[in-house]
């Protein structure tokens, strides 16, 4: 893409992969720059991390409107004032609305605590993954950035990177390693969207 990426990061929890892309940005190894964090949760702690580098931040739940038509159009006019050309969701609890997949599309990623398609689809977030994955006695997990579409957790895949299950593992540990992962894959990914070297079409 030509064009400097402007994301929209969409986060429910910690916000720890919006973190990653926040420093990316502003350490200048990609180039795109995070204009505005959404969260419908309005105790994530991903609004302060915004709030602490001056990034403006948009509370918005579907309960607050009469139908997803009328939530769908607010979220989209507030992307459009500030321009935002991708958009990236780091965990984020909430289905993308269609009018939103319509508007955005194959400019909308997300990235998953394993390798897809293994240990997707709907129930299959945070802790869950890991623990399914030690379950079902896999010997590696990893990450995967993939974008957006109507199915849980169907889209082209951009990008995988592996990790070593250990014979100790518990949720707890596997999650540390593979959030690491996280942080470093993302802010990658989006570096090769914004050079060209990752083509979205």
């Amino acid at each position: 893409m030509s064009e400097k990426l402007r994301i929209a990061v969409f986060a429910s929890h910690g916000g720890s992969n919006l973190q990653s892309l926040i420093d990316a940005a502003e350490a200048g190894s990609m180039s795109a720059e995070v204009v505005l964090v959404v969260s419908n949760n309005r105790k994530a702690f991903a609004l302060e991390r915004a709030k602490n580098h001056g990034i403006e931040t948009l509370v918005i739940s579907e309960k607050q409107f009469p139908d997803e038509n009328s939530y769908a159009t607010e979220l989209l006019t507030r992307l459009q004032q500030r321009s935002v050309n991708l958009i990236c969701l780091a965990g984020y609890m909430k289905k993308i609305p269609k009018k939103l997949l319509q508007a955005y599309p194959r400019r909308i990623l997300n990235i998953h605590p394993a390798l897809l398609p293994k240990f997707g689809g709907k129930g299959m977030y945070g802790k869950h993954v890991h623990e399914a994955v030690l379950e079902a006695g896999e010997t590696e997990t990893g990450v995967t950035i993939h974008l957006i579409d109507e199915v849980y957790d169907q889209g082209r895949i951009l990008a995988q990177e592996r990790v070593a299950v250990n014979p100790d593992d518990d949720p707890d540990s596997l999650q540390k390693r593979v959030l690491k992962l996280e942080h470093k894959l993302y802010p990658q990914v989006i570096a090769r969207i914004a050079s060209g070297e990752i083509s979205l079409e």
